[in-house]
């Protein structure tokens, strides 16, 4: 099972890729999950993108792992699918780019059209896929490992097609990388996890570091930061999710208390320059504002910061199919407590009884989702065969090769559609959602 959780202000969505197909939810409540879609046309789906909120879906199979098959759900329709040489690893898309990730190459399509504008060849071996894209109106910067060695960051702009930094971010391969909402900053974590870094972009300046812990080295599988970009969080295949507070300690204003904890980090601030760069680096790193235990360890899990019916909340989506939501003090941090828990698909009797003695609250399976054919609003219209080249012997494409299987039907993709492609919204600093704000013009 795949799982990709997000979170803006104008939705709460999730999107669950099974072997029978995949799953778009919509959360707006804590206590009600609504399954806006469900399709079974693709089995063993292990790659699904929604765009935000829009009606646009990105999906790949096991089945045909080379191939990306972009869909208008409510409609029922393909709008096009693409083959690429080798299998597709990761796909990330925002209202400008959609970036498809193989293991030693990236292609950049233009999402209004989905013409290949780049394709970056002979990137460093990346088997994991890893990969962010800003989701910010105004740019699409691209991150990716710049070495398979070592924890270099290559920072691109794919709206000019060109690359900004190279950001030296940890000494072990990197194992995370997500951009904050506003595309100013991009945290990082290796594959040693103890370490999590944010920089600022596009210069790559070191901002922040955070220990995540020091006794055992993880597997840190999600990096999420909150909408108002003041929290990050992360989760690994431990049972503990961190949330740490961006927050920079600067001198005390003369009416502002000064207390033994501020006057002791600034000595140890003071004193830091005279000591070797790695000690000094463990004197700078904060702990956790925030933490979450989970009931099990060891399996793969999501995490995301949304505001949802006002209260801030952290959502964690398990490989078991569990929808955790906790919630969150902004003021004091410390043990965040559960809220609720959904169940993404069927669970059977024992397991229900098994997780009621725990004390847990339980709900029962997602509301039912309408099928594929029930959510086709206009019949689907045959595809535009295009012109095929560059076929290989077995059917793939060439090295660096793009084959369009399907053009678009119906012209490009109205992004500017809003009944179609609601805007996406800023919160503002005080972490309350703007009422009416509309999408900038481009």
């Amino acid at each position: 099972m795949c799982v990709c959780a997000r979170a803006c202000v104008c939705c709460r969505s999730l999107a669950l890729g099974t072997k029978t197909g995949y799953k778009l939810f919509s959360l707006t409540m804590v206590e009600k999950l609504d399954c806006i879609h469900e399709s079974a046309e693709t089995p063993d789906v292990y790659i699904v993108e929604r765009l935000f909120s829009s009606s646009l879906v990105v999906v790949v199979s096991t089945a045909m792992p080379q191939r990306m098959n972009i869909y208008h759900f409510k409609k029922g329709t393909e709008i096009c699918n693409y083959s690429y040489p080798n299998n597709i690893l990761a796909v990330k898309l925002n209202r400008q780019r959609l970036m498809v990730c193989l293991e030693e190459s990236i292609y950049i399509h233009n999402i209004k059209d989905m013409k290949l504008l780049k394709t970056l060849l002979n990137t460093p071996s990346n088997p994991s896929g890893l990969c962010a894209l800003s989701t910010n109106h105004s740019n699409s910067y691209l991150a990716y490992p710049g070495s398979a060695t070592i924890g270099e960051i290559i920072v691109y702009d794919a709206n000019n097609l060109n690359t900004v930094t190279m950001i030296p971010a940890h000494d072990s391969p990197l194992a995370a990388l997500t951009f904050n909402t506003s595309a100013t900053k991009l945290a990082s974590a290796s594959e040693r996890g103890t370490v999590i870094r944010v920089f600022s972009i596009p210069e790559g300046q070191r901002l922040f570091e955070f220990r995540r812990g020091m006794k055992r080295y993880v597997n840190i599988s999600s990096l999420s930061f909150s909408p108002d970009g003041q929290f990050l969080c992360a989760s690994s295949n431990t049972e503990t999710v961190h949330i740490f507070k961006l927050e920079q300690l600067g001198p005390s204003g003369g009416d502002e208390a000064a207390t033994w904890t501020s006057y002791v980090g600034k000595m140890f601030s003071a004193a830091s320059s005279y000591f070797p760069a790695q000690v000094s680096g463990m004197m700078s790193q904060d702990r956790a504002f925030a933490t979450v235990h989970l009931l099990t360890s060891g399996q793969k899990n999501v995490c995301t910061l949304a505001m949802i019916q006002k209260l801030p909340r952290l959502l964690v989506a398990t490989a078991d199919g569990q929808l955790f939501i906790y919630n969150v003090d902004p003021l004091d941090g410390g043990e965040c407590m559960l809220s609720h828990k959904h169940r993404l698909f069927g669970v059977d009797d024992d397991q229900v009884e098994e997780t009621e003695s725990e004390g847990s609250e339980v709900t029962g399976p997602a509301q039912a989702c309408p099928s594929y054919a029930a959510t086709a609003a206009l019949p689907a219209s045959g595809p535009v065969t295009a012109t095929l080249t560059g076929y290989s012997e077995d059917g793939g494409a060439k090295k660096g090769e793009v084959i369009p299987e399907h053009e678009f039907a119906a012209g490009p993709v109205c992004l500017d559609d809003e009944n179609e492609f609601p805007p996406v919204t800023m919160w503002p600093l005080d972490g309350l959602p703007s009422e009416g704000k509309k999408k900038p013009p481009e």
